[in-house]
This record gives structure tokens, C-alpha cells and sequence, in this order.
């Protein structure tokens, strides 16, 4: 695939992975993106994840056509773009390494016996590399979202190879929608860093960016103001749509009773969106996701062993640790005896920005009584305002 005049993309597909760094779910796959600029001198762009060496390797040699490649840029030293650094220095060796201090620091932590004494160019914020008619600027991006983490811009085709960011889950011979995978890739892997990618976003905008490269995802060259306003609204944490998410755990089935009893309501009085998650058994991932993208959530539990129902801890402790903020929550709690999940789950948000707690919460006793379905209908009517 050819980008502009003379940058490549030698990435690769995966269709093996079952779960992204262990935890999400990614029925499409992935890909790991890498490129090649073609110049006087040059220029390959990080590599890709280990299980796909010898794909990458062959990619590259076809793009380079017997030509030497002068500089491997390593922009983020996760191994999923970092693995095959050593195997391209073996196939390659006069290939100078061009990256930051950090990631060098890093790069010998990896790789313990790869020797690049005299093969090393190390940049700082800001410097440029030459290779003919392209100029490539080094931008850091620190916790964007490893703090090694730089981008690149090429002033020649106007290229931003954002390394991590505006990435999405999903190989490239799949098509599907960008927003929603790109949305929970953000809020799952850079979530936490939004001030960081703020700060990025505002350099980014000094630059005259015609396409982007990330190292997930397709390459970005149509309508990129839709992409900088999503990762504008993500990382400032705003509400990107209007609706209410349900995030619920049920032992017996009291507690979903009075869930289904109130998304039945929310959707009687005409609520913009309506979504429903069991904690249990539905992708934490998305619940995390749509707990950003909409305004308002509510959180049904019971009490558990003096505590709350260890589905839901996580999914909560998955919302604070990304700075979960600027939104309206309610609560439900089921407890037979000593009922402490409300007072639990609010104090799990002491540290949280900007939360506006319901009036009108449910406290069920074991199970649904006609006061709590009062209690429903009251905070149906409170959610909706």
C-alpha cells in the first residue's frame, strides 16, 4: 500500500490474538502498523508485534527493492511495535536507530545483548531529520500512553505517524465502523492520560496534518477534523452523546429485575439511549466505554461479603484509574441484611471530578417491593430531565 509519493505501509494483520494486551476483546483482530519512506536516505517506521517477524521482514524487502534502509525510527517501545527491533538490526546491520533517550533506556532493558554502539541518533523534543525532500520533526508525547512516546511529522507529504494515537481495534481487511472500536481502544489504553493527549492535540495543531499513520488502524486521510474532534471530546472527558448506562450484577435476579424495570421506564419516558450491562457476563470493555460516551450511569449492585459484587469493584475501579469525570450517577443496592453497596460504590468516587449524585436512588430488600418501584420511577423521571 502506497501513502503519498513515497512512504509504504509494511504492516501486518492478526488474526491469531484472542485478547489485546491481555484483556480486550478483539473479535476483528488487530494490525500493527509500520511504514517506509523512500528517499535519499531511508527511513522505516517501528516494527511490528513478534509473532509476525518474518511477514514484516518480507514486507519491508519488497518495498526496499535491494535498497539498504538508513534509519529505523522507534517512536514507542511496547512490544507490539518494538519486538522485532533486534531481528531487523540482524537483517540490516548498518541501520542507524533513531529515538529518545527514554527509549533507548528501554530498547536495553528488551533486548539485553543487542550491541548498537555507533548505531544510535538520539533526538530531542523538537529536532529534525533530513532524508531528501522529506523532513521528519520529532514531537514527544510522554504518557501518550508509555512515557517514551514520540510522533512524528513529515513536512514533505504532511504525514503525522501518531504512533498510539487515533488507533483503533481491528485488523485493516476488516471493514467496520471507526468510531466505537477507536473509542473503546482510546478509553482502554490511553484513557487514563487525557491532559496528555490535550497537550499533544495542541501541538498537533501547529502542524499542517493531511493524513495521519497511527499504528493501529487504517491510515487516516478523509475528514480528519472528525477524528481530532472525537479525541478532543474523549480526552477532555466531555459527553460525547446523550443517554443513560445501566451497569448492573445480580446473584438471584432481584437486582436485574429492578434494572429491567428501570431501562423499561427510561425508554417509556423517551430517554435518547438506553444501555444495559451485566457486569458478569457482558464485555467490561464496552461498559467502560459507554460509561464515557454518555452523560449519565447508573450502577446496581448488592452487598457482598461486607463489600460489593467483585464484578462490580472492577468495573468501577476501571472507571476511576481513566479519571472518570463530568458525569451524573445513580445508584441501586440490593442487601437481605446490613445493605453497605451504595455507601461503598460512591465512596469509590471520592477522588472523581465533577459528579453529580441522583436524588433519587433505590434500596432494595431482597427483593423488588412497591415503594421501590416508586423508587424507580422517580429516578427514571430524574434521569430524564
Amino acid at each position: 500500500m502506497k501513502i503519498g509519493n513515497d512512504i509504504y505501509y509494511v504492516g501486518v494483520n492478526d488474526h491469531q490474538i484472542d485478547l489485546f494486551e491481555g484483556q480486550y476483546v478483539v473479535p476483528n483482530g488487530m494490525s500493527y502498523n509500520s511504514y517506509v519512506i523512500m528517499d535519499e536516505k531511508i527511513a522505516v517506521m517501528d516494527t511490528v508485534d513478534a509473532n509476525f517477524k518474518d511477514e514484516w521482514l518480507e514486507n519491508v524487502a519488497r518495498v526496499l527493492d535491494g535498497a539498504k534502509p538508513d534509519y529505523l525510527v522507534v517512536q514507542h517501545m511496547e512490544p507490539d511495535h518494538a519486538a522485532n527491533i533486534e531481528n531487523f538490526m540482524k537483517a540490516y546491520p548498518d541501520t542507524i536507530v533513531v529515538a529518545n533517550t527514554k527509549t533507548f533506556t528501554m530498547m536495553g532493558n528488551f533486548f539485553r545483548n543487542l550491541n548498537l554502539d555507533g548505531k544510535k541518533l538520539v533526538v530531542a523534543n523538537g529536532d529534525s531529520l533530513t532524508l531528501g525532500k522529506h523532513v521528519l520533526t520529532f514531537v514527544f508525547a510522554p504518557m501518550v500512553h508509555w512515557p517514551e512516546v514520540m510522533v512524528t511529522y513529515d513536512s514533505t507529504d504532511k504525514v503525522l505517524f501518531s504512533a498510539d494515537g487515533f488507533g483503533k481495534f481491528g485488523a485493516l481487511d476488516v471493514e467496520e465502523d471507526w468510531d466505537c472500536e477507536a473509542c473503546r481502544y482510546y478509553i482502554g489504553i490511553v484513557g487514563k492520560y487525557g491532559a496528555q493527549v490535550q497537550k499533544l492535540l495542541k501541538a498537533a495543531a501547529t502542524l499542517d496534518i493531511q493524513t495521519i499513520c497511527p499504528l493501529h488502524g487504517p491510515i487516516l486521510t478523509e475528514n480528519l477534523g472528525h477524528y481530532i474532534e472525537k479525541y478532543d471530546i474523549w480526552s477532555s472527558y466531555k459527553v460525547e452523546s446523550e443517554g443513560v448506562v445501566i451497569a448492573y450484577t445480580s446473584v438471584y435476579g432481584n437486582t436485574k429485575k429492578a434494572v429491567e424495570l428501570l431501562a423499561h421506564k427510561l425508554e417509556e419516558k423517551g430517554c435518547p439511549k438506553v444501555t444495559v450491562f451485566d457486569l458478569a457476563r457482558d464485555d467490561m470493555a464496552k461498559a467502560v466505554e459507554d460509561a464515557f460516551r454518555y452523560g449519565k450511569l447508573v450502577l446496581a449492585t448488592i452487598t457482598y461479603n461486607g463489600d460489593i459484587f467483585p464484578f462490580m469493584r472492577t468495573y468501577i475501579e476501571n472507571l476511576t484509574e481513566r479519571s472518570y469525570q463530568n458525569r451524573t450517577i445513580g445508584l441501586i443496592e440490593n442487601g437481605s441484611w446490613a445493605p453497605a453497596a451504595a455507601r461503598i460504590m460512591q465512596g469509590m468516587f471520592e477522588k472523581s471530578k465533577n459528579i453529580t449524585w441522583l436524588e433519587n436512588n433505590v434500596k432494595i430488600t431482597s427483593s423488588l417491593s412497591e415503594a421501590n418501584e416508586a423508587e424507580i420511577e422517580a429516578m427514571a423521571e430524574e434521569l430524564c430531565k
